[in-house]
């Protein structure tokens, strides 16, 4: 007592009941910043870069799904198709396009013989369609390894491949990459997009990092056949709208080695928010899906959440108490608490930020970090009337 008296000098018990508050979600909040959320940049800085021959790298069969996807298929295939990897194939297939896809692909196929594809049958159920379009890309598969992407994406260099297959050769079964987001600044919030899709990506990076895998994102992504037909394919979230991606790999993944790649070469981008309502859209289906996940690592997050909003009601708390009854050792305390945690955030964000998308966050930090939670539940609940609307 006399060692809380001396740290804690003339505190009345509210007092001291705010600032242990306030201690405790700060430390909660310190083990998430320099525990998980520092893994992928501090991951990629130790990472050995070695040259591997190319006779000794696993084929790769690549899938992706295409929807009334024409003209964003014209201008990404060449990218896909155009990796500096020896042995691999592309498998497009087509979804019930009504628009010019197929001839998009027909005339693709002339010009690049990696490049396979075949279609959905015009009667599939709508809920699973995607489903079905994958099954059919992972049955027409060559390889056993299967790289995932969207019509909408586009490697960010020509060895997006390679970085993968040498990572299959570490003997992973499951292996998770990051989709980076261009956007125009004249969409609106489109600052606060990326931040968004920053830390939806350095969670479930991180916790695959930490051999807790929890899921991944169809728009860069790769798994082992084996996985698919062992786990009778897509079975067990065929009831669930969505989820073929993120909340395969939850299913999937425990008792799996998973990897991660995080380098430049090893990430995908995408050019097609180019509104808000696109991306509430895409958004809106992760957070959906996200209420079946299994597993403590899919739930962990919730406690960040707490004690971020625990610490800043604290923080508020404790400051407007000193001001009143004069407790500067109270306000001082919460303050340097505050400029503490500011400073580690922005340390680490901005370290993965500039890895994962080569920008810096500011003052800006701290309205998307107040906002993104609530943002989060307000598209969950779009997600889920959306979804009850459909029934």
């Amino acid at each position: 007592m006399d060692f809380v008296n001396s740290f804690f000098p003339n505190f009345s018990f509210i007092e001291l009941i705010l600032s242990s508050m306030l201690l405790l979600s700060f430390l909660i909040q310190l083990f998430f910043y320099l525990s998980v959320y520092k893994k992928p940049q501090s991951y990629e800085r130790k990472r050995k870069v070695t040259a591997i021959a190319d006779e000794d790298l696993p084929g790769i069969s690549v899938i992706l799904s295409s929807k009334n996807n024409s003209e964003e298929l014209e201008k990404n295939l060449p990218f896909i198709l155009n990796q500096d990897y020896p042995n691999f194939e592309v498998i497009v297939v087509n979804s019930g396009s009504t628009d010019e896809t197929d001839m998009v692909l027909k005339a693709a196929e002339q010009k690049y013989p990696r490049l396979y594809h075949t279609y959905v049958p015009a009667d599939a159920a709508s809920l699973n369609e995607k489903k079905l379009a994958l099954t059919l890309g992972i049955k027409a598969a060559k390889n056993e390894i299967l790289l995932f992407t969207e019509a909408y994406c586009r490697p960010c260099t020509t060895e997006w491949i390679k970085e993968y297959g040498k990572e299959f050769l570490q003997g992973r079964d499951i292996v998770l990459g990051y989709c980076r987001v261009i956007i125009g600044k004249r969409v609106h919030l489109s600052s606060f997009i990326l931040f968004d899709n920053l830390i939806h990506h350095l969670k479930f990076l991180s916790m695959a990092i930490a051999r807790k895998p929890f899921m991944g994102i169809g728009r860069n992504m790769a798994y082992k056949k084996e996985l698919f037909f062992q786990n009778r394919g897509f079975s067990s979230v065929l009831n669930i709208e969505g989820g073929e991606d993120d909340l395969f790999i939850n299913r999937i993944a425990p008792g799996r080695k998973t990897g991660v790649v995080v380098s430049t070469d090893s990430m995908t981008e995408t050019y097609s928010i180019d509104n808000f309502s696109t991306w509430k859209s895409l958004k809106s289906k992760y957070l959906y899906t996200k209420q079946f996940y299994k597993g403590f690592s899919a739930h962990l997050f919730g406690l960040e959440t707490l004690s971020k909003y625990s610490f800043y009601a604290a923080l508020i708390a404790a400051v407007t108490t000193g001001i009143f009854t004069s407790s500067y050792y109270l306000g001082g305390f919460a303050l340097l608490l505050f400029i503490i945690r500011f400073w580690i955030q922005i340390v680490i964000i901005n370290m993965n930020s500039l890895l994962f998308d080569g920008r810096r966050y500011h003052i800006n930090l701290l309205p998307f970090d107040l906002f993104q939670p609530l943002n989060n539940l307000r598209f969950k609940k779009y997600a889920n009337s959306r979804n009850n609307a459909r029934r």
